[in-house]
């Protein structure tokens, strides 16, 4: 059992390291300057976010109550004194110790029951803890891809606004020259015009998405940070398990599976802990105590008297007005209830691994999609360009090769990013988001 117990906790210390060593991070009121990748913006996130770190002190507060648990194997020692004043002639006063001492010897498992009960907790609290990590760096991951897409839209915006003025100079030479009619000026300027529009839509875009990345890494939205930018090709198929490794890996380290186990093992020690308290438990008793007398509140008259006791007690509970009856009902419904909770997710899991994993996929296609669809729109733009200007094409055909342009630059920069992002999400779904990092750190 107590390898079970080092095996299931280490599965989410390794989440723990990835807060860094900065020992100023928390205090820092600016981005740093430099350039920063996504494994040190995550970091740096993990540093300064309130709600992971309001989860560790909640596994830290576990951790005491589980502590405590201990106490029941040791002895119970209470200490006490007192004194009191006779009303009589002589107003005596009477003054008294006592030591007692109690240890349990035998309570047919209650006790071990209970401590196992209280790890099994503490256990859920520490897989709680790594399930609140993970969302929090795959939150982090997104908004990371999210401002590197954002950024390559107004790159490719700005290209797009390049081409337009192309080919408005390139309207204004033939106009001048009395080759094309003025009906192309005004179909050069609305494309200008639109292509304006789009960068700076693309720019407070890019804004949005950097200050969003900001508020995750708990830095003022209207600070600026640097990031770089991911490797231009991945994602072979070698690269990704199949489905039933990914299944078998997320049945050993999914924080919300093995938290959800957890829980219905301490149901189980719940309710016999419940079962158990209606058992007789033997006791170990022991008592020492003095008294002494005193005649007008003079100690040189002091009489005293030392006595002491050790024994074996034997306590049951007989009769509690029902109460152990309908406890030990509730706790068996209690048990019941966390079994079927942890089967049903144990089956939403599963149907998360399988979702992320034909997303992955689907992502991957897509991406080969419109990597072939952004260079067969880049060659038509060159080639209309080239016969507008010799006469074969018209403008509104030159139009509509841009917007092609445009439109794929932009598919193609959705589907580079959102494969990073569907990657990220298929190590969420088996619990392994450490995993995704070390990939990271493989590609650059």
């Amino acid at each position: 059992m107590n390898r079970k117990i080092i095996a299931i906790f280490c599965a989410f210390l390794p989440v723990m390291a990835f807060a860094g060593d900065s020992k100023d991070c928390a205090q820092r009121k600016n981005v740093p300057d430099s350039v920063m990748d996504l494994n040190s913006v995550i970091e740096m996130g993990l540093c300064r976010n309130p709600q992971t770190a309001a989860a560790y002190a909640s596994l830290q507060s576990q951790r005491f109550t589980k502590n405590a648990s201990y106490s029941n194997y040791l002895p119970s020692i209470k200490a006490s004194a007192g004194a009191e004043r006779m009303h009589t002639e002589h107003d005596d006063w009477n003054y008294s110790a006592s030591l007692s001492a109690s240890y349990l010897i035998f309570d047919f498992g209650k006790r071990e029951s209970d401590f196992a009960q209280t790890l099994a907790t503490y256990r859920a609290a520490g897989f709680d803890y790594d399930e609140t990590v993970q969302n929090y760096v795959y939150s982090v991951i997104g908004a990371y891809y999210a401002l590197l897409n954002a950024d390559a839209d107004v790159k490719s915006a700005t290209a797009a606004l390049a081409v337009a003025q192309t080919a408005k100079d390139t309207a204004d030479k033939k106009f001048k020259a009395g080759v094309v009619a003025k009906a192309d000026l005004y179909k050069a300027d609305t494309t200008l015009a639109s292509s304006q529009l789009s960068l700076e839509r693309a720019k407070n875009n890019r804004e949005i998405a950097k200050g969003s990345l900001l508020n995750k890494l708990s830095f003022p939205a209207d600070q600026d940070i640097k990031i770089k930018d991911m490797p231009a090709k991945f994602g072979s198929d070698a690269e990704l398990e199949s489905i039933e490794e990914l299944i078998s890996i997320a049945q050993k380290k999914r924080p919300d599976l093995l938290k959800a186990n957890a829980r219905t093992s301490a149901a189980w020690h719940r309710r016999n802990s419940a079962f158990l308290k209606n058992l007789p438990s033997v006791s170990l008793t022991g008592t020492a105590s003095v008294n002494a007398h005193s005649a007008s509140g003079l100690f040189d008259d002091m009489s005293g008297r030392v006595s002491g006791r050790i024994g074996v007690s034997v306590s049951m509970p007989l009769f509690a007005g029902f109460a152990n009856m309908y406890n030990v009902r509730s706790m068996n419904a209690e048990y019941e209830s966390a079994k079927y909770n942890e089967r049903s997710i144990e089956n939403n899991a599963m149907l998360d691994v399988f979702t992320a994993y034909q997303n992955y996929k689907t992502a991957k296609t897509v991406l080969t999609q419109t990597e072939t669809l952004l260079k067969s729109a880049t060659e038509s733009e060159r080639a209309t360009a080239g016969m507008y200007k010799v006469g074969r094409a018209t403008m509104l055909d030159w139009q509509t090769a841009q917007s092609e342009l445009v439109s794929a630059q932009k598919q193609n920069n959705v589907a580079k990013y959102d494969l990073f992002t569907k990657r990220a999400a298929v190590a969420l779904a088996i619990g392994d988001i450490k995993s995704e990092l070390e990939k990271e750190e493989k590609y650059e």
